[in-house]
């Protein structure tokens, strides 16, 4: 990487971190476990607006491409954005990446199933990839998703904003690299 893509990396670190900041919302606030919390990164707020999605995926795929990945998904709905601005950005830089998202249940009607997409080959290198990290409960499913539907090598989990409450942990105990692109911690809470 030159020093110039390299600087543009972080005016765009710095201006993805900005649209982070500006949605955190602070006060009591249920996250989906049932578990109650005063630091809420509400996510589809920025992975949904144009800005936002593309500033997420240019951050990602720099990730991304270095560690030789094959495919990238994640848990529906988080995920969703994010997969899909992942692809339409690596398909403009030329960068094979296969895509797909992760449902909760298998699908009831259709082709009834889990993990959508594409075909997943054998062996294939794969990245989750999630908004937010707490304590890793829908990567987790995802990751036992994928080993039970394919023969994929989930190698990592790449997240916008780690909340730094058990999830990096869970998922390196899973035996997954965890990138964040953010951390709680860089926030000014």
């Amino acid at each position: 990487m030159t020093e110039l893509q390299s600087s543009a990396l972080a005016k765009e670190r710095e201006r993805l971190k900005e649209l982070v900041s500006s949605c955190i919302k602070t006060g009591k606030i249920v996250l989906s476990s049932g578990a109650e919390t005063d630091f809420y990164f509400d996510g589809r707020t920025v992975s949904l607006s144009p800005e936002g999605s593309v500033l997420i995926a240019r951050l990602a795929l720099e990730e991304l491409a270095r560690r030789g990945i094959d495919g990238v998904g994640g848990p529906t709905s988080g995920a969703d954005p994010m997969v899909s601005s992942l692809g339409v950005l690596a398909f403009q830089q030329g960068i094979d990446l296969k895509l797909f998202y992760v449902r909760k249940d298998v699908k009831s009607h259709g082709m009834c199933k889990r993990v959508e997409g594409p075909p997943l080959a054998s062996g294939d290198r794969v990245f989750l990839v999630d908004d937010t990290l707490t304590t890793g409960g829908s990567l987790v499913r995802a990751l036992e998703a994928l080993r039970e539907d394919t023969k994929v090598e989930v190698v990592g989990a790449l997240v916008v904003v780690d909340r730094e409450e058990g999830g990096r942990e869970r998922l390196e105990r899973e035996g997954l690299e965890v990138v964040t692109l953010f951390k709680r911690s860089d926030f000014s809470i």
